[in-house]
């Protein structure tokens, strides 16, 4: 019977940990979706902006003349 009680208070520790566990890399996963969303913000503003940017004195690939070796 001894035997039995220890195993399960092995069991009910293990039990708590993995639940702190978990709710620890619940916590970094909500706090790594944040800054996902927050950096993909970003990146829309970053491309909007080349968008809207005037067009460089760089001429587009269609207007490229091919390099010398072809």
């Amino acid at each position: 019977m001894e035997q039995v009680l220890q195993k399960l208070d092995d069991l009910e520790m293990k039990l708590s940990f993995q639940e702190i566990t978990i709710e620890e890399l619940n916590q970094e996963v909500i706090k790594l979706n944040a800054l996902v969303a927050r950096q993909q913000q970003q990146m829309i503003l970053m491309v909007n902006k080349l968008q809207a940017m005037e067009p460089s004195n760089m001429a587009s690939q269609a207007e490229e003349t091919p390099p010398p070796h072809y």
